[in-house]
Formats: structure tokens, C-alpha cells, sequence
């Protein structure tokens, strides 16, 4: 889906958000509510001036809109992959990004991240994966790689990741297995503006993605393991 079609979705009222260059920076009313908005677009890969500018964006909110929620809009082929954004410290650039969304959410700014086209990698994880819920509309595409890169990382053949995939969502891309590794609170479809205002209202800052992933089956260890650490610090 191409942002346009999203935004006018999830804001039938109008809004004013703009495309820079690969950026989405704006706003729009749902329902009595302003959302602050903040994106990506056209498969863009994140480097160091697109995580500079976000991360301005998210400042800015926050100094001129007091508790406004921020609503992240995502599409991206992921971290940028080049000797010059690797020699600058890409990894600082996205830190800094993640950091002024955890001051954003410290300043009482819910933060909502929504995947309308892709999401790979580094590219949504100091930005969407950092808000207090994240969703996906139901033709997206989510993944950390791609199971031959995978396949060459880990050393595992091919054949065996892709059976491997069948059953475990770890292994697996797509939005859907995202969302039964809890990862991904829901796929939207239907009314976006009333998912978009039901999701305002159920977001919090408590994480609760270990918690989902192991009621749907997607994640069976992460829950119990933190509870058992939990545990053993309160018995010492």
C-alpha cells in the first residue's frame, strides 16, 4: 500500500503530512485526538540523515506538542549497508533515533508504529519496534533476512530453514509470524482510524511482547526464562 492510501485511511478527516525526500513528517486528527506523524517511504533503506531527521521530528513534537501521541509509519528495506554510513557510525545514528523516542515516551507521548508497506532489519527496530504497540496492515512484509542470508549467516542449509519455518515463526518472515512472536500486537484491516484509536487507547509503556509471544505460541521460552530470573533475584 502506498502511503497515501494509508494516511487517507487512517485519517478520513484530512491531514498534513508531506513527503521529503524518503521522509513522512505531519499530522492528522483521529477523532478528537492529533496524532503526530513520522515515516518512511518507497522501500528506503535508513541511513544516518533519515535516522537524524526522524529523530529531529520526534524531538520536535515533543517541544512544541506536549503529550501529542506519535504515530510511525514504516516502510523500508532496512539499515543502510554502505562503508560510508558504516565509517560515521550508523549504529550511533540509530541509537540516538531509538533514545529520542524513549524520551518522546518518558514525556507522557504514547508512541504507535504501523508497517503499511515492508520492514526489514535495522530500519524499524529504533523507530516502530521501540513504540508502546506496533501493528502492520495486511499485506506486509516483515523480516530480519531473508531465509538464504539466513542460511548464509547461521551456516544451516537452506532446505533445512525453510522446514524449520513451517512451525516456527523465529525462523520464518511475514507479518503473521511477527504477530505470534508478539512482536506485532495485530494486522489491521477494516476501519484503520478506528484500529488506530482502539490502539491508542490499549497502549502502554510496559512491554508486553514476551507475554503475547508466549500465549500465541510464537515465542516459548522468553516469558518463563524472565520470570525465572525475576524469581531467583527476589529469593537472594
Amino acid at each position: 500500500m502506498q502511503w497515501q492510501q494509508a494516511a487517507k485511511a487512517l485519517f478520513p478527516q484530512g491531514h498534513d503530512i508531506v513527503e521529503e525526500g524518503s521522509l513522512l513528517r505531519g499530522s492528522g486528527p483521529c477523532g478528537d485526538v492529533v496524532f503526530a506523524v513520522i515515516g518512511s517511504t518507497h522501500h528506503t533503506e535508513v541511513g544516518v540523515e533519515l535516522a537524524l531527521d526522524m529523530a529531529a521530528e520526534v524531538l520536535r513534537t515533543v517541544r512544541e506538542h506536549p503529550g501529542r501521541p506519535i504515530l510511525f509509519l514504516i516502510d523500508t528495506e532496512g539499515q543502510r549497508l554502505r562503508r560510508r554510513d558504516e565509517l560515521l557510525g550508523i549504529n550511533r545514528y540509530m541509537a540516538h533515533l531509538a533514545k529520542c523516542v524513549e524520551i518522546a515516551r518518558t514525556h507522557r507521548h504514547r508512541v504507535l508504529g504501523l508497517v503499511y508497506d515492508q520492514a526489514l532489519s535495522g530500519g524499524f527496530i529504533p523507530n516502530a519496534m521501540m513504540a508502546d504497540l506496533c501493528a502492520a496492515l495486511p499485506d506486509a512484509q516483515i523480516r530480519v533476512m531473508n531465509l538464504p542470508a539466513m542460511a548464509r549467516v547461521t551456516r544451516i542449509p537452506l532446505e533445512r530453514l525453510q522446514v524449520l519455518a513451517l512451525d516456527s515463526p523465529v525462523f520464518a518472515p511475514g507479518a503473521e509470524n511477527f504477530v505470534r512472536m508478539g512482536a506485532i500486537d495485530a494486522i489491521w484491516e477494516g476501519d484503520l482510524a478506528a484500529r488506530l484509536g482502539q490502539a491508542l487507547a490499549r497502549a502502554d509503556p510496559h512491554d508486553h511482547r514476551r507475554e503475547l509471544g508466549e500465549a500465541r505460541g510464537g515465542r516459548a521460552l522468553a516469558a518463563s526464562i524472565v520470570r525465572r530470573v525475576i524469581d531467583a533475584a527476589a529469593s537472594e
